[in-house]
């Protein structure tokens, strides 16, 4: 199953959602973040969120940027990021997608960027400060490269754009559950049980909901609105955080487990 398209047909075909759980990568290191891939993809992770750490991170809440802080410091670059990807996308079944910012791809250019993500076996890619409007020419080249690159609609969307965003999204559409930042909220709007219908008035590709899930009954609920796929963010990198590298993993074990009962 090479694709996150494939991957989602199959689990579409099995009447399953997908679990989506996004780590920053290098917090607290390189080594834990492997580990904690590895976890993830053990425990029932469908795909695995990957974010590269980035000084400006505009889409990210608090606990994201923290995470970038000192993933940054610790000196974690994208082509480390990557190299530490290559060493484990054999042997995961989880498709590994990146997240990261435009500016990262300008700097080596598109095709180098591209050819670098190929080699590290990363199979899509998100890019939240790349409005569809201007993604054409990363769309077209990473489509001929075999990476999916998958956009976001948020809650202020216009149908016009919701339209344009369904037709040139690879993969699933990502769809953003609040107005504004990543990071853990007490309830989701309940916004977002109209725009999932208003993307299927669009298309039936698949829909994952993310920004602002932090619980399993959060995830669930998304789930019973139509979504195909919830993202977690924040919660894991939250309990990536804290305590010794064994508990650290172990609490993302079992929370990643609790969220995929709660979704199946």
């Amino acid at each position: 199953m090479n694709t996150i398209s494939q991957k989602f047909a199959s689990l579409r075909h099995n009447n399953r959602r997908a679990l989506i759980p996004f780590v920053t990568a290098g917090d607290p290191d390189l080594d834990l973040t492997a580990e904690a891939l590895k976890v993830l993809d053990a425990k029932g992770a469908d795909f695995i969120e990957l974010g590269v750490p980035y000084a400006d991170p505009l889409a990210d809440g608090p606990v994201i940027q923290a995470a970038a802080t000192r993933a940054l410091k610790q000196g974690t670059r994208l082509a480390d990021v990557l190299e530490m990807a290559q060493s484990l996308t054999r042997s995961l079944r989880s498709p590994i997608i990146l997240f990261t910012y435009y500016n990262q791809i300008l700097n080596l250019g598109i095709k180098n960027f591209l050819q670098q993500l190929v080699a590290a076996g990363i199979k899509g890619l998100v890019v939240p400060d790349l409005p569809v409007e201007e993604a054409s020419e990363l769309l077209q080249q990473a489509e001929a490269a075999g990476i999916e690159v998958i956009l976001l609609v948020t809650p202020t969307s216009p149908k016009q754009r919701i339209e344009a965003i369904a037709k040139q999204s690879r993969g699933f559409i990502y769809l953003v559950s609040v107005t504004g930042v990543t990071g853990m909220r007490s309830e989701i709007q309940t916004r977002v049980k109209d725009i999932i219908t208003e993307i299927r008035s669009f298309t039936d590709k698949p829909i994952g909901v993310g920004f602002g899930i932090s619980t399993p009954e959060q995830a669930r609920q998304v789930i019973d609105w139509g979504a195909d796929a919830v993202i977690v963010g924040s919660a894991f990198v939250q309990r990536l955080a804290e305590g010794t590298s064994y508990r650290r993993l172990r609490a993302v074990q079992d929370f990643c487990g609790e969220l995929k009962t709660a979704i199946s």
